[in-house]
């Protein structure tokens, strides 16, 4: 049978969009691992991956109860390697971390001890945690970017197809540049509910038109994808057709459900601190 038909099985054993009911009790097997070989086979990745990075994963609606019964409420930050075998499916993550509302643990160390072991379980490699109190929330900051933005281009656009052949540089013009848009769209690969976020790209290579940059990130608008898909697409899409020397490709997704997702992706730098934008 093909890969294709093995993927399309394996998509569809998923519980995101489908009626499911909700555990208000502990419960580890609500956690489904979607491979990451899925999309990294289509666009031609394999084994030896051109960038390192990260899944920046926020969770705004944990909470849990102490040994006495008391409610208690955090913010939950995760890492997700990306050499991960799999990503965590978003939708059985929220139901997961829904089955620790009336659970009580000893501490929040337990708490944090619990969910980088079933996360890591999960994904195939290792998750780290890190659990924000409620008593540190207001040291929670936004970023403002020193980015440059892409989006005051007055285009005039009518393709919202994924094209990559849209994307030029000009190897006359070496430069280095940090630019970003907050028009990015896609839709969940499964439920083809919108996903929205802000991607920024820093590069050092031939100059990149601007226009074509902004046109080609448009072009995501109609597109059917999950968010860590979708960055490794665009990273592989500027290498090929930009021919960047130096990549760095982010995405600050907006939350749904309490969680949102940011993956990095880049072939010279670390993951950059996780701070939130205004529309997260």
């Amino acid at each position: 049978m093909s890969q294709d038909y093995h993927n399309k099985v394996e998509l569809a054993e998923l519980a995101l969009g489908k009626t499911v009911s909700y555990s208000d009790q502990y419960d580890p097997k609500q956690l489904q691992p979607v491979p990451r070989t899925l999309n990294r086979d289509m666009i031609g990745l394999s084994n030896t991956l051109p960038f390192t990075g990260n899944d920046i994963w926020n969770g705004y609606e944990l909470s849990w109860l102490n040994k006495n019964g008391m409610p208690q409420v955090a913010i939950l930050r995760c890492y997700v390697p990306y050499d991960s075998l799999n990503i965590v499916e978003s939708k059985s993550f929220k139901l997961y971390l829904n089955s620790f509302n009336n659970t009580r643990f000893d501490s929040l160390e337990a708490v944090q001890k619990t969910l980088s072991q079933d996360l890591s379980d999960c994904a195939k490699g290792v998750v780290e945690v890190e659990i924000i109190p409620r008593q540190q929330f207001a040291s929670q900051e936004l970023h403002i970017s020193k980015a440059q933005s892409l989006d005051d281009q007055d285009l005039v656009c009518a393709d919202f197809q994924v094209d990559p052949t849209i994307l030029t540089s000009d190897p006359s013009q070496p430069t280095s540049e940090f630019l970003y848009s907050d028009l990015l769209k896609s839709n969940c690969l499964i439920t083809n509910q919108p996903d929205w976020a802000s991607i920024y790209i820093k590069y050092q290579g031939p100059k990149i038109n601007h226009e074509s940059l902004l046109r080609y990130l448009i072009s995501f608008r109609n597109h059917n994808e999950f968010h860590e898909q979708c960055v490794e697409r665009i990273f592989c899409d500027l290498l090929t057709h930009c021919h960047c020397d130096k990549l760095t490709v982010l995405a600050r997704y907006t939350r749904r459900g309490g969680l949102d997702i940011n993956p990095f992706r880049s072939n010279f730098e670390v993951p950059y601190p996780d701070l939130r934008l205004i529309r997260q």
